[in-house]
């Protein structure tokens, strides 16, 4: 493919999702409304969503693998002249894995909505606000000029806001039928939290960035990031300063303990597609950020701080295991989505530690474990928003009950999707949770010259350590959730006629195919097994877990050459 078309489609791919955002606002042609205009506009995300993705997909056909070190599909023109601001736009083997990500996983969040719409005020301004988080995100992920990025990580903030404080839960465990006053409380709290944390940290982030545009007189990453290239008038000063600040705008997105709290609030509060796309792709604009700008531009300064990052790195592996341990256990009143957020600052965790070793090996690990958390996590957050729809909630303990969910006996092919996503998570030879992983600890084994090796193989061990209670906790999910013995169906009516029945399977029995009231499935009565449009929004990811950690060399591929030259100075 030549350079023009690739320029096209990559500037496409951008900006498609914005007009699209507009196309949404606006009234939908009388033939195109189908069963009614909500049904129009949910269709209008799927296709733009679905056209953005086919975009990508003939990006990454038409990339030259042979060189994916090298920025391609480039465009540069000139924005603002006297600040040297350009739309510098480009993609490499670094950047292409979490632009195809971002697509994919945003088609299968709006084909997913057009099904299971969550509640809440007009699918107009849903579909819009996917999109426009879509466009951010993207963006952040192909432009090369420093203010650019900063205007696209920003850009994903306010969407984001209004999905969890409109379209959201509650927050905090809050008990099923909680009064929809407190349930609004808990999520407009949770939404407040995320945009005070990342709006505060990426001020900080604009000081640093904009420190390095003034030292060296250009804002483009591309010619910062070489070797005799404009970075060479930062001096160690000025590169410790830049990293801080910029780091710390970069560690809330991360997030990096202890700047993380907002992470459980905003997961346990969001509807299911926004914690699919927050943990999907949203996290990774923070990583993205430390590999892209951090390491290339001020590797002075990142390597002062870098023990420093990767101590905090192995402190948020080993904490964030131990407050799944915490939610998981019987009586905790443990919340699933709240488990699943703080395992994503574990997992999190292993890709600031690859960066910090500064090595290729502990990058692509990095770079690996983003990919990987992406297709895992999301798909987990995709099996429990549906386990809260099928049952009323996500806390731990009501769903186990006393004989456990059972959800092997009730919906099989559900039990086994969320077990093998389960496994998947905690990091198993043969699906793509381990390579990451392993690659990262490889990098603190072995860090980069004048780190100390010592303190690095504390924090290696450390990590492995997290490994363990990972599988701990995680396998006591699947216990409590997929096993258990199913009752007997007959039991209820039997119960009923001695005298002895709950209210709960009175009611139940009385009114067949009517759940009770705190969503549990009494009797043992099959819950809603795998629908049609949720086995295509679920099987990509499970099928591209396993691809990826059978065939790791598809996407190290990709990494490793880009990451050779971004840490030699980009020669």
């Amino acid at each position: 493919m030549n350079h023009t078309a690739m320029q096209l489609l990559l500037a496409g791919v951008v900006v498609l999702p914005l007009l699209g955002a507009v196309g949404a606002l606006l009234p939908a042609p009388p033939g195109l409304r189908g069963r009614g205009p909500d049904q129009a506009v949910l269709r209008h995300g799927v296709t733009v969503t679905g056209v953005v993705l086919a975009a990508t997909v003939a990006l990454a056909i038409g990339f030259d693998h042979s060189h994916p070190a090298r920025m391609q599909a480039t465009t540069d023109i000139s924005w603002i002249p006297a600040l040297d601001i350009r739309v510098h736009l480009g993609i490499d083997g670094i950047s292409l894995p979490l632009v195809v990500l971002t697509a994919l996983l945003t088609f299968l969040c709006a084909l997913y909505s057009y099904f299971s719409m969550p509640q809440g005020p007009s699918p107009k301004a849903f579909v819009a606000l996917l999109l426009l988080l879509e466009s951010g995100t993207l963006a952040t992920f192909a432009v090369l000029d420093l203010v650019l990025f900063f205007l696209a990580f920003e850009m994903v903030l306010i969407p984001m806001y209004f999905l969890i404080a409109r379209w959201g839960g509650n927050s905090g465990g809050a008990a099923p039928g909680a009064p929809s006053g407190r349930e609004s409380g808990g999520r407009q709290a949770a939404a407040w939290k995320f945009i005070l944390y990342t709006l505060l940290g990426s001020v900080v982030m604009l000081l640093g960035l904009l420190l390095v545009g003034v030292k060296t007189g250009t804002f483009d990453m591309v010619a910062l990031a070489t070797d005799n290239g404009p970075k060479s008038q930062l001096s160690h000063t000025v590169q410790l300063v830049a990293v801080l600040a910029i780091g710390v705008g970069l560690a809330v997105k991360s997030p990096l303990w202890p700047l993380h709290s907002w992470l459980p609030d905003a997961h346990t509060a969001a509807p299911t597609v926004g914690s699919v796309l927050l943990a999907g792709v949203l996290l990774k604009m923070g990583t993205y950020g430390f590999v892209r700008i951090a390491l290339p531009i001020a590797p002075e300064g990142m390597h002062t701080f870098a023990p420093y990052l990767a101590a905090l790195a192995a402190v948020g592996i080993v904490y964030g295991s131990l407050a799944c341990l915490a939610l998981v256990r019987k009586g905790a009143k443990g919340d699933l989505k709240r488990l699943i957020a703080y395992s994503s600052v574990g997992h999190m965790g292993f890709v600031l530690l690859g960066i910090a070793s500064m090595t290729p090996t502990g990058v692509n690990g990095a770079l690996f474990a983003n990919i990987a958390h992406g297709l895992i996590t999301g798909l987990l957050f995709f099996l429990v928003g549906a386990l809260k729809d099928r049952t009323g909630t996500t806390d731990l303990d009501t769903l186990a009950g006393t004989t456990g969910a059972a959800l092997y006996g009730r919906a099989p092919r559900f039990g086994a999707l969320l077990a093998f996503a389960a496994v998947a998570s905690l990091g198993i030879p043969g699906l793509a949770g381990f390579w990451g992983e392993m690659l990262a600890m490889f990098g603190a084994f072995h860090p980069a010259p004048g780190l100390s090796r010592p303190a690095f193989l504390t924090f290696m061990a450390l990590a492995g350590l997290g490994t363990l209670l990972t599988a701990a906790y995680l396998l006591l999910v699947v216990r409590r959730v997929c096993m258990g013995a199913t009752p007997d169906a007959d039991e209820p009516a039997a119960a009923i006629e001695e005298g002895t029945a709950s209210p709960d399977e009175a009611a139940h029995h009385a009114a067949p195919g009517k759940r009770p009231a705190t969503g549990r499935t009494a009797g043992g009565t099959l819950i809603p097994d795998i629908a049609r449009h949720e086995y295509a929004a679920w099987t990509p990811l499970a099928a591209l877990t396993v691809l990826a950690g059978l065939w790791p060399a598809a996407l190290l591929g990709l990494t490793d050459p880009a990451v050779q030259q971004l840490l030699g100075g980009g020669k």
